[in-house]
């Protein structure tokens, strides 16, 4: 009995997390209150409070069931030290991570969420900060695979690797953010791909 009161729980605390996640959304995450979001589940309040204890709980809580890309999604490949094709590499990433947002909802929806949906002010600063932190990873992690380019012969020679880094994150950011715009997928989401080849593209020498 006890176990099945648990598992209850759990499919409770679930239903809350994916009725926040459906409102914020929906609403933008200032404008939602737990009200709202108990009223999207189909459980109390007093539910949703004795699950999380406030609403900044409750979005730490959502966004910690998947992996954000450029947010807090890392990936390890950029950090192999035998990379015997960095450019490729770095274009792999770029579209892995176009193709995870396009495959599942959850992630596609949360980074929704975080990149246009929520303000970060009050309790919700201290998430900026880490999105900020995290950036500068994957800068520092670019930067490492264009090195490795430029001392293999595969970046262009006029090509800094330290600025290009920079140049491929903020394309990427930009792109990202107009991706998760384009909802009908008529100027930017059928496109992505063909725009991060192009982009990197650019950046080999020329044979």
């Amino acid at each position: 009995m006890v176990r099945k009161t648990k598992e209850e729980a759990q499919l409770t605390r679930q239903q809350i997390i994916d009725a926040a996640r459906e409102v914020f959304l929906k609403r933008g995450v200032t404008s939602t209150t737990l009200q709202d979001i108990a009223k999207q589940a189909g459980v109390t309040r007093g539910a949703v409070y004795w699950h999380f204890s406030n609403k900044h709980d409750l979005f730490h809580a959502m966004r910690d069931q998947v992996f954000l890309p450029l947010i807090d999604r890392m990936d390890n490949t950029l950090l192999v030290e035998e990379m015997h094709d960095p450019l490729a590499t770095i274009e792999q990433f770029l579209c892995g991570t176009i193709q995870m947002l396009e495959e599942n909802p959850a992630i596609r929806q949360t980074y929704e969420i975080m990149m246009v949906k929520c303000e970060y002010v009050d309790e919700f600063a201290d998430v900026l900060q880490q999105i900020l932190t995290n950036c500068s990873d994957i800068v520092t992690n670019l930067e490492l695979a264009y090195k490795r380019a430029k001392e293999q012969g595969q970046l262009h020679p006029a090509h800094d690797p330290i600025a290009v880094a920079m140049d491929t994150h903020l394309f990427f950011v930009g792109l990202l953010h107009m991706w998760v715009k384009d909802i009908q997928g008529i100027r930017f989401r059928h496109q992505a791909i063909d725009l991060i080849k192009s982009h990197i593209k650019l950046r080999h020498a020329k044979p």
